[in-house]
């Protein structure tokens, strides 16, 4: 293995990897995937896999085609086609020996706290069996307002709150290519140059693009999750990225620089609203380093509650300077904004907190 000893490796395997063209699961990729996973189980390494494909399997068992199918068809549809992608994993671990832990997720169940961490003691507690957490979105009930949005970020999130070594995202492309077509085979952080090649052949801005393995990979990266993207129908693929032979693109983990739970802040959970602040409140935020006060709000954008994430936007400027949770409702922040945090009382008649955000809770959002 390259560097350090890998431990516990995180893989999303994307729909155009497991499915041929007719959207049928390609059940010869899945016993490959599950050989290869269970080599390296076999020699220690623990495995999570979040894989897509559901809806596809679906699809393909009803000889249906995606186009022009409503909400309601659809989650049935991925209903029908998980249950048959669950099959044919079990069947192949099982032949290898292992069991398999099927965990279906929204984005609520990371936007919640508590939730989030439950994730993380069923993951850790399957593992302890040495049994392989297979994970997916919950296609058959999520909505717009509680996907998680892709499985990329999915495998992300998943990679960072399991403590994964690395994050292996298998698709149909040999990794990030340059202008000329070439495979760049080490990307030591995902910045906006590094975006810029996000166009072409596997690059599109739908769901499943580049553009989202980008995005994943930046979040994993700043978790200090190694990652690599690279071919899922390449032989013995996971096998040799985890054993250090050079394939696909190769992303430096970074070094961690925000605790856990500032990391589920900024990118575990989606914001319900934002808080439009002046200028001297954003330099206190990112230049002194300090809390949010209502004396510094403007406005407010959305509806949202006490302990909702938001964003905050600096006055008259386009993007998120920062996000947070935060300690009032939206309603609350209209009543107390511009004033001062000794004024919250007679405002609101209570005062639960001096700060709209309190730094704690606050994570700057760079770039």
């Amino acid at each position: 293995m390259s560097e350090k000893k890998k431990k516990r490796i995180t893989i999303k395997v994307g729909t155009r990897v497991l499915t041929d063209k007719s959207n049928r699961i390609d059940q010869r990729i899945i016993k490959s995937l599950a050989d290869q996973v269970s080599d390296l189980m076999d020699d220690g390494i623990e495995v999570i896999i979040v894989t897509s494909g559901a809806i596809g399997a679906g699809l393909g068992l009803l000889t249906l085609q995606k186009k022009g199918r409503s909400l309601s068809e659809m989650q049935a549809i991925a209903s029908i086609g998980q249950n048959h992608l669950m099959d044919i994993y079990n069947r192949y671990f099982n032949k290898r020996g292992y069991n398999t832990g099927q965990i279906l997720l929204t984005q609520e169940d990371f936007s919640n706290r508590r939730r989030f961490l439950n994730i993380r003691y069923t993951l850790n507690t399957l593992l302890k069996y040495r049994a392989v957490p297979i994970i997916n979105e919950n296609d058959s009930v999520s909505t717009e307002e509680i996907k998680c949005g892709d499985n990329d970020r999915l495998s992300s999130l998943v990679a960072d709150l399991a403590d994964s070594d690395m994050l292996i995202i298998l698709t149909d492309v040999e990794g990030l290519l340059d202008s000329e077509g070439r495979v760049i085979p080490v990307v030591e952080s995902v910045t906006g140059s590094i975006k810029s090649f996000c166009r072409g052949k596997g690059c599109e801005e739908s769901t499943g693009g580049m553009t989202t393995k980008l995005e994943a990979v930046k979040n994993a990266t700043q978790a200090g999750v190694q990652s690599v993207i690279a071919s899922g129908r390449k032989n013995n693929i996971i096998v040799d990225i985890v054993r250090g032979k050079k394939t696909g693109t190769s992303f430096r983990a970074q070094k961690k620089t925000l605790k856990a739970r500032k990391r589920w802040i900024a990118f575990g959970s989606k914001t319900k609203g934002s808080i439009v602040v002046d200028t001297g409140a954003e330099t206190a935020l990112v230049v002194k380093k300090k809390s949010l006060l209502p004396s510094g709000v403007v406005g407010v954008k959305g509806k949202f509650t006490d302990g909702d994430v938001v964003d905050i936007l600096g006055e008259g400027k386009k993007g998120i300077i920062a996000k947070g949770l935060s300690n009032y409702s939206s309603e609350e922040i209209e009543a107390i904004k511009g004033k001062k945090s000794s004024e919250i009382e007679s405002e609101l008649g209570y005062k639960d907190y001096d700060e709209v955000v309190h730094r704690d809770n606050l994570v700057i959002i760079e770039g």
